[in-house]
Parts: C-alpha cells; structure tokens; sequence
C-alpha cells in the first residue's frame, strides 16, 4: 500500500495565486483549495488538512479571522498555518503570528522556499502528533494509559450523550496483585501485568472501545454504543482471557493462578451528569465483586 502525500489547502481569492501554489506543491502533495475564508473553514473542518497556505488580504473575512477561528477550534487547532501576502511589513508579519500562523511568506512566492516551509512544517507536525500519541500510551503495557481514557472517557461520554446512546464501562483489578508482587518480586509484577492487559487487548476489537491502564494494577474499558447485556459480556471475555494465562499466583486466596475482578456500569449519558458517574457506579461493582469472592463480574 502506498503512502498517501500530505494535503495542502491553498486559500486565496484570486485564481491564478492558487495555480502558482498548486504548481510548485502538486509533485508532491495532494491540492486542497478555497477561494475565501468561509470556504477555507468549511474545509477544514471536512478535510483536516496537513498545512494550510492563507491569504491575509480577502474580501469578507481576512486571513487573520480565518486563522484565529482555526485556532479556537479543537478540531483544527493543530494545522499548521502559513500565511502568504504581498503585506510586507513587520507588523503585517507579527499580526499573523500572534493570530497563530507559524510562518509568513512574502509574494511574489519563490518556489523552492514554498517547499522547503511547507515540508519543514510538515515534519514538526509529524514529530508532534508522534510525541502526542506516546504522551497518550502507557509505557509498561503499551495500552492506553489514564490521560487516552479521561480524554475518550469525556469525549464518549458527550456524543452518547447527543445520540441519546448507552456507554458502559468495565473497572478491572487484578485480585491480590500485591501478594503477587510480594511473591515473585516487582519485576515479575511488571511482566504480569503486560501479560494481563495482552490477554485482554485480545478481546477489544471494536475501533471505538478503549482499553487503558487506570493505575497500578487497574484497568479500565471503554464501550461506546454498548447496553448493560453486551458489557457483561465483554466482562466475562476479559475475566476468561486472563484466567487462561495460567500465570501461577501461589498467594491468590481464590485461585492458583492469576485471576481478575470486575465491575460494569452502563448509562445514557443525561444533561448535567459527569463522566465520573460511570467510573463511581463501575468502581461499586468492583468493588461488589472484590467483596463477594473476586474473580468474578458484578453489574451496577
């Protein structure tokens, strides 16, 4: 599978500017264009473009709002904006740094200097969004880590929230996992737990669920779109997996091997509720479960 180029919106309201800059950039990259601010965004927020290359000086709205209300929206706020104006003046240059262009060009453009800003850009974006994805990953599973969870955890619980949509959630807790480490030493911890959030991973197939690292040695699941019924389920799946390992747990008090506690909630997400709701009602039946034997399901 080839790689798909990087896209570039071209804004600007005469036509033969956009051919200019279509010119230099089409060998390379997939061409994007808008011929005001109104379009721009519009196509923005449709296409998320790699880099956009604005006008400043365009009728109704300026380059300048436009790049203040990409700025402003977390959809579009990572897309990196050039502006390129025949404005020449330092304070024009500063304007469009302060509104959150991260470069300037002057027209007449020179060719190989359109390149070489965009493909720098390019690059920082890359190296950004790769920095941002490990920010999000936690470092001894490679699951999702607490930060991942609270961000979909409030971003799920919004939409379901506007589809009127059931979201579950599955607290996990490896049962007596500080004897465990007492036993075998913090180092087999370590491995255990990997082994734990693999087995489970296994079972999370759906693109929109989210499995994460909660802490310690909790997890948390994520189901958007998901009943009580179907979370269960899921649960259930979990519990089996890790069961299966067969990781020895001499000092487990319910099995000889590694064995996990679980509790589901699930809710439509209503008008005022927090998100923490369904981690204190999730946490209730872990804690139910914890409490009536471990190694076992218990639904809120």
């Amino acid at each position: 599978m080839t790689e798909s180029r990087p896209r570039i919106l071209v804004v600007d309201d005469i036509t033969a500017n956009i051919k200019i800059l279509g010119a230099i950039l089409r060998q390379d990259h997939e061409i994007l264009v808008a011929s005001n601010g109104a379009e721009a965004l519009e196509i923005a927020l449709a296409e998320l473009p790699d880099v956009i290359l604005l006008d400043v000086m365009m009728p109704d709205m300026d380059g300048y709002e436009v790049c203040r209300r990409l700025k402003n929206d977390p959809r579009t706020v990572g897309i990196p904006v050039i502006f390129i104006s025949a404005m020449n003046e330092v304070e024009d240059e500063a304007r469009g740094l302060e509104v959150g262009g991260l470069d300037y060009i002057v027209k007449p453009v020179n060719a190989p200097i359109v390149r070489a800003r965009v493909r720098i850009h390019l690059e920082l974006k890359r190296q950004r969004e790769l920095l941002q994805r490990i920010s999000m990953i936690d470092g001894l599973t490679g699951i999702a880590n607490r930060r991942q969870f609270d961000e979909v955890l409030a971003s799920e619980w919004r939409r379901c929230h506007r589809s009127a949509s059931y979201l579950s959630l599955i607290m996990v807790d490896v049962d007596f996992f500080k004897h465990y480490n007492d036993q075998y030493g913090h180092l087999a911890g370590d491995e255990c737990l990997k082994a734990v959030a693999e087995a489970m991973a296994g079972q999370v197939r759906r693109s929109a669920d989210r499995l994460a690292r909660f802490g310690g040695e909790e997890f948390a699941c994520l189901l958007p779109d998901t009943g009580a019924n179907a979370a269960y389920a899921m649960a259930q799946r979990l519990r089996e997996a890790v069961s299966e390992l067969g990781i020895a747990h001499a000092c487990s008090a319910v099995s000889e091997h590694v064995t996990i506690s679980l509790g589901v909630a699930s809710l439509i997400p209503e008008n005022g509720d927090g998100a923490f709701r369904l981690i204190d009602l999730a946490d209730r039946g872990l804690y139910h479960a914890k409490q009536h034997g471990r190694n076992q399901v218990a639904v809120i």
